[in-house]
């Protein structure tokens, strides 16, 4: 292996943790996940989502860390190694692919959160027209042109330093900020008058108000939101030493990731709800909805700052995931150097994340089974990539490699946590069953509506 090649290795636990936690953590979490809890019911959603996120995200995380350090390679690299001369490789591909087509549109909605820091900082007033205040942001061409820009350059950045001196310094750093501004948020929320109301919407269950819909949502939230089916834990497994007991590290990954996205419901309900908002807003929560709330709400300019920071550092900690592993890929299998592999991938995935950018604006004209091209991005990355790569992820673990292979990697280290039967049960059987319903229904939803 070539001084292009050599490997790093995280220097400890925790800054693997923290970095495995981060790819996770991301608009996915503070952006979509309160917006899904609204408009599925609340509560009930929660326990949906929370025993998912067992079932299917703790298998599926444990396969991919594990295919990841056994081989020691990138995603490509990893089906090469554990299935030679067969075509799995392509699996593998598929990540990649996904990262980059996700990176490329991700970026222009981390770009919006930055521009409402600006906003936020600037002070938002009861007497805005805050639907107004976001379509005029999102229609126009330079502004948000400019925070792509930003976003893509930070973590092109991040990513040019390495894996140590890059990837775990900066989670090592933002992780921490992430939770202590979560904290304070979660704090100012429950702490408002009538907050009650929505402490009681998001924890006092109704399973009157659950669907099929809000099992199908619970599932694909919960795999979105691990950073799955993508090749990031593949990567970051593959920096992991033997000395780490994996059963043990996804925990810890899969709890923080889950403590995120619950105390963010914790941050933004009883807020809703104190001033009379509705939670099943959509998407439009967090960009409309919200910043009303930071208008009437006292000391409201500074926690609506807070907000956004927050929403940024989180993007920024899962978009460093994204684009490591085409990075990895590339400096792998194309012996590329670093720092030329992370500039020009961040380059191209700036220009194809420009076309969505427009989508709004000069290429509002674009129709996809009524999506615009931002919507179009994610439904392809959302309901086709990531479910079909997980599914064959699993597919992979649980019958070509193995079942007892993959649970022999996870358990090779001492540890709290092992993983047995059960795991194997999940990972051949339970997983590929409940990705490959999502997948159908996606689709059927779309060409049915």
């Amino acid at each position: 292996m070539n001084d292009l090649q050599e490997r790093e290795n995280w220097t400890s636990k925790l800054g693997f943790i923290l970095a495995a936690a981060g790819s996770a953590v991301g608009l996915g979490n503070i952006w979509r996940f309160p917006y899904v809890v609204g408009t599925n019911g609340g509560a009930a959603f929660l326990l949906v989502y929370l025993v998912a996120i067992i079932l299917i995200g703790y298998p599926v995380i444990i396969a991919e860390m594990s295919l990841g350090r056994n081989s020691q390679k990138n995603p490509v690299g990893a089906f090469k190694d554990l299935a030679p001369d067969t075509s799995w490789w392509l699996v593998g591909a598929l990540g990649v692919f996904t990262g980059f087509v996700i990176l490329s549109y991700y970026s222009v909605v981390a770009g919006w959160s930055m521009a409402y820091i600006v906003q936020a900082a600037n002070g938002f007033t009861s007497d805005m027209e805050f639907a107004n205040l976001f379509a005029g942001h999102i229609t126009s061409v330079g502004e948000p042109l400019l925070w792509h820009a930003v976003f893509m350059g930070i973590t092109v950045g991040i990513i040019s330093a390495g894996v140590v001196k890059g990837i775990q310094k900066t989670v090592k750093i933002l992780m921490p900020i992430l939770f202590i501004l979560l904290l304070v948020l979660v704090f100012r929320s429950v702490s408002l008058e009538g907050a009650e109301e929505g402490l009681a919407f998001y924890l006092a269950p109704d399973f009157g108000d659950l669907s099929w819909q809000s099992f199908n949502d619970a599932i694909a939230q919960a795999f979105f939101t691990l950073s799955l089916g993508m090749g990031a834990m593949i990567t970051y497994g593959s920096y992991l030493s033997e000395d780490e007991n994996i059963s043990d590290s996804a925990g810890y990954v899969l709890g923080l990731d889950t403590l995120v996205a619950v105390l963010s419901g914790f941050a933004i309900f009883p807020a809703v709800f104190a001033l009379g908002l509705s939670p099943d807003a959509g998407p439009g929560l967090t960009f409309i909805t919200l910043p009303a709330v930071f208008a009437e709400m006292p000391l409201g300019t500074f926690f609506g700052f807070l907000f956004f920071l927050l929403l940024t550092i989180a993007a920024v900690t899962s978009a460093i995931s994204l684009l490591e592993v085409v990075v990895a890929y590339i400096v792998d299998e194309h012996e590329w150097e670093r720092k030329k592999a992370a500039q020009v991938v961040g380059i191209i995935i700036f220009l194809v994340g420009v076309p969505p950018l427009l989508g709004y604006s000069a290429l509002s004209d674009f129709e996809f089974l009524g999506m615009d091209l931002l919507d179009t991005y994610d439904w392809f990355a959302n309901t086709i990539f990531l479910p079909l790569g997980g599914l064959l992820t699993a597919v992979f673990a649980g019958h070509i490699w193995g079942a007892r292979n993959t649970a022999e990697e996870a358990n090779k280290a001492e540890g709290t946590l092992s993983v047995g039967n059960l795991f194997g049960i999940l990972i051949k059987y339970v997983v590929p069953i409940a990705i490959g319903a999502i997948m159908i229904v996606g689709i059927w939803q779309t060409f049915a509506g």
